[in-house]
């Protein structure tokens, strides 16, 4: 009760003599700071508004343009050619406006509409000049004429803007995502669909394609095509509601992924100041964020700009149960965390006094609810697993026993926290007698968890173990991977190399003394709900403990020697993946590789299939056993055409998103195809994602080599395929996360890894430069020595 007390402004009591009002001066001290700190955000959102929206041009500029217009005037020249005479006849006249006011206000009036109008042509060029992509497809070491103009025009317009870019200034300059001709989109198809049929499946395949071609896809293209010139993005929309919001299964392990902590390093064994540095990191890239001062993501090199559109719904982000579809809700402001300790659920305050509470403040706010001795009511402690479980029982649960009261109050309090928090009572990492085992229960642990001790509805939830190590689980359906790793790089590396710790392993910092303790959720939970929490519990429980888990990191060789090679290191992995698959089933497989469309307005992934003819045909001949030049030929051959595959994928030119929009548009029209449903309904068995080091200056490999992020991962897309993500770590690592399923016989992540690794060091040991012999070398050395005399 003391903190309820604490967070009430005033208390009244009406009595015979009157009423007893009872102000609490801090409670309306701490309102007033609280308001002040949100009117601060408007404001501050507004600037850059107004910033963005005139970008690459800057609110400054129109002062210029209205000064050299004045100027302009004052020599007796006419800048708008009579427009500004014209202006000057339709303003009011009255003895208020003399003549020399009414030329100004028009001169005024001109220039700001000169200025918009410079303003909309600088971005209608910019938009112009970010659709062209024939920079991706230039030969290294060979440039053309069009890409030299296109890059000088390009940095030009950022030199003419005379600022940097905020977060959100390339918005409204990115194009929109094109639409690829039917024609196109079904001969690509089936081009990647040949080395995985048999001629006659083929035949088949062509003839359903054929008749889609020339009958129902041209109708069908025509619904899209408008939903393109209406839409920002004719794909993202319809994604995120039929692939993710719509399923009706868990999404734990399902659609989740998660990030690992260092690999080698804790930097504090003490959970509470883990906790304390964590999150006081993730609190300094919100306040970034709401001020749009993170650098746009960009290309490297090039420094093309990429969508930041997902980076709205980082923090303050839920996703609700429904029993036909789920949805997305974002506030615009949370000032505390919901917290899981022990079965039990906190609200953490973040901000105290109007600002932000320092890492030492939130460290002994967390070890105030780790001493809590407070045991969970009847149906707390498990909870959680109604967001783990299925999603209908899920939606009828919370509309049945969380739509009022004190249950309502506390789930709203979940729901519109910035983000969610678990202290694990595990102790996780690469540690003890068995760090390879231990490495895979960590992945396997920040994946699911208990099943009840995350909040899977949450944009992503913080996980602190025990002996300090953390990691992060992410839901999917609000943004892509890259999003939140982008956001873990930074965390990892503030809480580490700017925030630190004192010599006894707390966080730095004061602590002041009025801070409020953390307030308990409560909760009235009936045994019926009990009852619906348990059967959640035990089909998550099913599907987690089915999982079979292995993280792969491989330090013998990295980048470094991939290029000396002058192999792309995506297309030297993706084919050692399609080698090791073979030599593990027997068999090629329909394999999805993850692509990001960021270089279009809210563009998200899109799917490049790995699988081609030419790396079969190289993988057949390889363990054919042809000869090695040949091998190198066609390895060449089909890294060229991954890379290929890869650049069309990135700027617009995939399969699968329109074959996908293709399939939305039949259902909503009624119409049947044959050939849309066999394409849709194809397994991926082998599903592969690179996560991006975006940040690498954040890191220092060469110093701290210790300090080495080991990536993250996701759970089987196949019950019977394997689930594949790897990062590139500097020069000499690559990390790999391999999952699939202990259900089926036939796969098995720690095998599938070693012939991963086997495939890796064949292909590295095929493509790796020769050295000369050192014998052949004395030998003709010698050899020239007697020529010379």
């Amino acid at each position: 009760m003391a903190e309820a007390h604490q967070a009430v402004a005033f208390q009244f009591t009406i009595t015979p003599e009157g009423i007893d009002l009872q102000l609490s001066h801090q409670a309306l001290r701490q309102v007033y700071l609280s308001g002040l700190r949100s009117w601060k955000k408007r404001v501050t959102r507004l600037k850059n508004n107004v910033i963005t929206g005139v970008y690459p041009a800057s609110p400054s500029s129109w002062l210029f343009v209205v000064i050299a217009i004045l100027a302009t005037m004052y020599t007796r020249s006419d800048p708008s050619m009579g427009l500004i005479a014209k202006i000057q006849e339709h303003l009011p006249v009255g003895d208020s406006l003399s003549i020399q006011c009414r030329t100004v206000v028009s001169a005024v009036l001109f220039s700001t509409l000169l200025w918009f109008s410079l303003i909309f042509t600088m971005r209608l060029c910019l938009k112009q000049l970010l659709s062209y992509h024939g920079w991706m497809f230039e030969q290294h070491g060979k440039v053309s004429n069009t890409t030299k103009i296109w890059a000088v025009s390009t940095a030009m317009v950022r030199i003419f803007s005379g600022r940097q870019p905020l977060l959100y200034s390339y918005q409204g300059s990115l194009p929109n995502l094109p639409v690829p001709a039917v024609k196109d989109t079904v001969k690509r198809y089936l081009e990647s669909a040949r080395p995985l049929m048999s001629d006659s499946e083929y035949e088949r395949m062509t003839t359903l394609a054929k008749e889609f071609e020339s009958s129902l896809g041209n109708r069908l293209q025509w619904y899209l095509k408008l939903k393109a010139m209406w839409a920002s993005n004719y794909v993202s929309d319809w994604w995120e509601e039929y692939v993710y919001l719509r399923g009706r299964g868990p999404i734990m392990v399902n659609s989740n992924y998660y990030g690992m902590d260092f690999l080698y390093v804790t930097p504090t064994p003490i959970q509470a100041a883990r906790a304390g540095n964590t999150l006081h990191a993730c609190l300094l890239y919100r306040r970034k964020l709401n001020r749009e001062e993170i650098k746009p993501s960009r290309v490297p090199v090039l420094n093309v700009p990429l969508c930041a559109a997902q980076c709205e719904r980082i923090f303050n982000t839920t996703r609700i149960p429904g029993e036909e579809t789920d949805s997305l809700i974002h506030w615009q402001d949370s000032e505390y965390v919901a917290v899981f300790h022990r079965g039990r659920y906190f609200r953490l305050w973040l901000y105290h006094a109007g600002r932000m509470l320092s890492p030492r403040e939130i460290e002994q706010q967390i070890q105030r609810i780790m001493d809590n001795p407070s045991p969970p009511v009847p149906g707390e402690a498990k909870l959680g697993a109604l967001t783990a479980g299925d999603r209908i029982p899920w939606a009828q649960a919370r509309k049945e026993f969380f739509s009022s009261g004190v249950n309502k109050r506390s789930l709203d309090c979940i729901e519109k926290a910035a983000f969610f928090v678990t202290l694990d009572d595990d102790e996780q990492g690469m540690r003890g007698d068995d760090p390879a085992g231990n490495l895979d229960r960590y992945a396997k642990s920040l994946l699911h968890g208990k099943c009840y001790d995350r909040w899977f509805d949450k944009s992503f939830t913080v996980v602190v173990y025990k002996n300090g190590k953390n990691g992060l689980s992410a839901e999917h359906s609000w943004a892509d991977a890259p999003i939140m790793a982008h956001v873990w790089e930074y965390v990892m590396t503030t809480d580490s190399f700017q925030l630190g710790y004192t010599e006894e392993g707390h966080c730095k910092g004061d602590v002041a003394s009025s801070l409020p303790p953390p307030t308990r959720l409560t909760w009235d939970i009936p045994a019926e709900c009990q009852e619906r929490i348990e059967r959640s519990l035990a089909v998550a429980q099913a599907l987690a403990d089915d999982v079979d888990f292995h993280v792969l990191p491989i330090q013998e060789f990295g980048k470094g020697a991939i290029k000396k090679c002058k192999i792309s290191p995506d297309a030297f992995i993706q084919i050692a993946l399609q080698l090791a698959y073979y030599r593990n089933r027997g068999t090629f497989s329909l394999t999805y590789e993850a692509s990001m469309t960021r270089l279009f307005r809210e563009g998200r992934t899109e799917t490049v299939r790995s699988c081609t003819s030419e790396s079969c045909a190289f993988i057949r001949a390889l363990e054919g056993g042809e000869s090695k030049e040949a091998c190198r030929h066609l390895f060449r051959t089909a890294a060229e055409k991954h890379q290929h595959l890869y650049r069309m994928a990135m700027t617009g030119g995939g399969i699968d998103r329109h074959l996908f929009c293709l399939y939305i548009v039949s259902k909503y029209l009624g119409e049947e195809s044959p050939f849309l449903n066999k394409v849709l309904s194809e397994t991926w068995r082998l599903s592969t994602s690179q996560t991006p080091l975006q940040q690498v200056e954040l890191f220092d490999f060469v110093n701290h080599p210790e300090y080495t992020t080991c990536g993250g991962g996701f759970g089987p897309v196949a019950d019977d395929g394997y689930g594949v993500s790897y990062i590139i770590i500097g020069e000499n690592m690559i990390n790999l996360h391999i999952s699939c399923k202990h259900s089926c016989p036939q796969t098995d992540s720690h095998k599938f890894g070693a012939d991963i690794k086997k495939a890796l060091e064949d292909l590295l040991e095929l493509m790796s430069p020769e050295k000369p012999d050192p014998s052949k070398a004395e030998l003709n050395h010698s050899k020239k020595s007697k020529k010379d005399l």
